[in-house]
């Protein structure tokens, strides 16, 4: 590689490490990117998996994982991405760290646009984008050592560090609590949780600037998922990362997370920060997720459950629904929700919703009353004290033509 000025950056930034890796990152994470400046921009993005059949292997459908998402991730911040299995999370993730190719959209980072880029034009992008994978078992290699799995970034960028490999491999495992005399041991070797840590490890290498997290905690247990979190947001304050957090764990995410898309097969259909949607979702099926998330106060054990249960399962993605993905399940839906796609657009300050009814905001479709099917059945799974509420604060928001209040 001939990349000599970021071969300096990464040299200069392992030789400062000698004091602690908080000057370290910041030499290399600000060079390029101010805190609260755009990192990455998702405009349009898209993937849909082949479905091929028969002798000539022709296809027949497609998968449509990821179908149209738009969102910006700012310096220094925290996206969390939180949905039901099978939504698209971890697609949406491979997607844009390139470990995938795009149907359509595009992804830009740092303003420089990454989509279609090849082997070689991403090379230098890896760099600044790392990824953390979900299973800590099957993402390392069991035939080699911890020495070697955290160093091979840098042998694949070219990069020596000041002092050399070993030296930097092992202040890598110090940074995140492991021994650094563990430098020879094998991944066989460790705890499911002290593999994670090795994993985060790997990623944070190179100093990159963007790291995607592939619900890094779903496969340990309670105590070690506290130590991995507190872990990553210890290293984000030290080292000014960027995080997109892959989970369906709605408590971790509301402690990591500075904003939170929720998923729905293959669409975002609420993006807010994280005190707006904890406090007040808009969409129904983030008020149903929310409502999933127990309360540990031993005073409310005998109180009446506000759990909402949807109908039904998750469409396919191979054939979604028609206009708004949610409405075959949601409480709400009427005749436009079958035929009109709903836009993600901002309701509130920094709330973003794509809902033809939302809660806690102005209906978008106040003509269309009539309840489907579907809905009037999905209504008997929802507590009374749901609907009351909903009713009631529609029927103040008609009476004095005001935007409905929030829910406390």
């Amino acid at each position: 590689m001939s990349e000599k000025p970021e071969d300096a950056a990464v040299t200069t930034s392992a030789q400062s490490d000698g004091a602690g890796p908080k000057p370290a990152a910041g030499t290399t994470l600000t060079k390029d990117a101010a805190p609260g400046e755009t990192l990455l921009k998702v405009t349009g993005l898209q993937k849909h998996f082949p479905i091929r059949k028969g002798l000539l292997q022709r296809q027949v459908g497609a998968v449509r994982a990821v179908d149209g998402i738009d969102f910006e991730v700012k310096s220094g911040e925290t996206l969390g991405v939180v949905g039901e299995s099978g939504c698209g999370k971890s697609t949406m993730g491979r997607l844009i760290t390139r470990l995938l190719e795009p149907t359509a959209g595009t992804v830009e980072f740092e303003g420089r646009d990454i989509t279609h880029l090849g082997v070689s034009g991403m090379r230098p992008m890896r760099r600044d984008v790392q990824m953390i994978f979900q299973d800590p078992y099957s993402s390392l290699n069991p035939r080699h050592t911890i020495g070697t799995i955290i160093g091979a970034p840098f042998k694949l960028q070219g990069v020596t560090p000041e002092g050399g490999i070993k030296k930097e491999v092992q202040r890598l495992l110090s940074v995140v609590g492991l021994n650094p005399e563990h430098y020879n041991r094998y991944p066989h070797e460790f705890s499911g949780g002290q593999r994670q840590r090795i994993g985060i490890a790997r990623a944070l290498a190179l100093n990159p600037k963007l790291v995607v997290a592939d619900e890094p905690v779903s496969a340990l247990d309670v105590s070690i998922q506290a130590q991995v979190v507190n872990l990553l947001d210890d290293l984000q304050q030290e080292l000014g990362l960027t995080y997109v957090i892959i989970a369906h764990d709605l408590s971790v995410v509301r402690h990591v997370s500075d904003r939170i898309a929720v998923m729905y097969l293959g669409k975002i259909v609420e993006l807010a920060d994280r005190e707006s949607l904890y406090k007040a979702p808009m969409h129904p099926y983030t008020k149903a997720l929310m409502s999933a998330v127990p309360i540990p106060d031993p005073r409310r054990r005998a109180a009446k459950s506000e759990r909402i249960l949807l109908k039904g399962d998750v469409p396919s993605p191979i054939s979604p629904p028609s206009g708004c993905r949610f409405h075959t399940r949601c409480w709400k839906a009427t005749e436009i929700c079958t035929t009109k796609e709903p836009p993600l657009l901002e309701l509130k300050p920094g709330q973003q919703v794509a809902c033809h009814h939302p809660e806690n905001a102005e209906d978008q479709a106040p003509q269309d009353t009539v309840l489907l099917t579907a809905a009037k059945e999905a209504v008997e799974l929802v507590p009374d004290a749901v609907v009351s509420a909903d009713a009631a604060q529609k029927a103040r928001a008609e009476a004095t033509g005001e935007e409905p209040e929030d829910a406390k």
